[in-house]
């Protein structure tokens, strides 16, 4: 069966209506309203500084190919962060990589600036600023 897409031009506006797949391999975009969202590329954090308020939940998603593990620096410790848990040191800790496509999130309770890296690619840095 064919799928078929219909246009339709409103003034300035454009619709455009397209027939629907039942398979469903979408990738959940991070909404304009949630700019709490950090991007996980093969080139690293995006953005790799993020300010907060105390309270407010970080999600990073993995777009890249590779496995990426968000961990408060620093590496190997992971203990910048002073909530301990988690599987290593501190309880900003994702404890296993995370495949394209998967998320993780932490809510930062803690004021300061609080480093984190990629434990599978420790080059790979960035900051949280919590207010």
């Amino acid at each position: 069966m064919k799928k078929s897409a219909i246009i339709i031009i409103l003034g300035m506006s454009l619709l455009l209506v397209a027939g629907c797949s039942s398979q469903n391999n979408d990738i959940s975009q991070p909404s304009a309203s949630n700019d709490n969202t950090i991007e996980i590329t093969e080139s690293g954090f995006n953005p790799v500084t993020l300010t907060i308020d105390a309270g407010e939940t970080v999600t990073w998603i993995n777009r890249g190919v590779t496995p990426a593990w968000p961990a408060s620096a620093v590496h190997p410790s992971h203990n910048v962060y002073p909530e301990s848990g988690g599987c290593i040191g501190s309880k900003f800790d994702a404890c296993r990589g995370l495949n394209q496509g998967e998320t993780y999130s932490f809510t930062f309770n803690q004021k300061g600036a609080w480093k984190y890296h990629d434990h599978l690619s420790a080059g790979d840095t960035g900051t949280i600023i919590v207010q």
